[in-house]
């Protein structure tokens, strides 16, 4: 079985990270796994994109339109774009927070994402909806986005594998430091 994943967001969300957690996991589980990063312009805030392919028989890590089991949006705009990708029956997970684009900062534009939001939900109904900011308040640190969607999108059921699974990896991969806040975001879920 395949899985084909797309991670989406903007540069500074810990895109890159969240796909090496997932391929690393998968690799040490003895699934195949192939990534490639579009990284653009992320340190000022552009889009950023991985695309990771799970499973057996895979030539190139990229994949076409209408075959994503799961799109992970760490930004309601960049799922937009990327929901092309999305299969029939596909799973979404997505940030509700909003960046503005330095684009629309200089043109004073008012994107507050929820036309994002509105649009993601009527193409896919069962999305899932989190908000990052909220959630990373309650942790008690702003880098711990990517975490928390990394938890969110596994408890989804399409990725083969868990959250502790993808917690031990976090753990062989990122600075002993961190861990127990990492695993906390990995474990939140949102209470009421």
């Amino acid at each position: 079985m395949q899985n084909n994943l797309l991670i989406c967001g903007v540069g500074g969300q810990g895109i890159v990270l969240t796909s090496k957690l997932i391929a690393g996991t998968a690799m040490h589980r003895d699934i195949p796994v192939m990534s490639a990063e579009t990284i653009g312009m992320a340190q000022k805030g552009g889009s950023v994109f991985s695309f990771l392919r799970l499973g057996e028989g895979m030539y190139c890590p990229m994949f076409p339109e209408g075959s994503a089991d799961l799109i992970i949006g760490f930004e309601p705009a960049e799922a937009v774009r990327m929901l092309p990708y999305l299969k029939k029956g596909g799973k979404v997970v997505v940030n509700t927070h909003p960046i503005m684009p330095v684009t629309a900062t200089l043109k004073g534009s008012d994107y507050t994402g929820r036309e994002m939001l509105s649009y993601l939900t009527e193409h896919v109904p069962d999305a899932v909806l989190l908000d990052g900011d909220a959630a990373c308040r309650e942790i008690g640190s702003p880098k711990v986005l990517n975490m928390i969607m990394l938890g969110a999108a596994v408890r989804c059921g399409v990725l083969p594998f868990s959250v502790e699974e993808i917690e031990e990896t976090m753990r062989r991969t990122v600075k002993e430091q961190f861990h127990a806040l990492n695993s906390r975001a990995l474990h939140y879920e949102k209470r009421g």
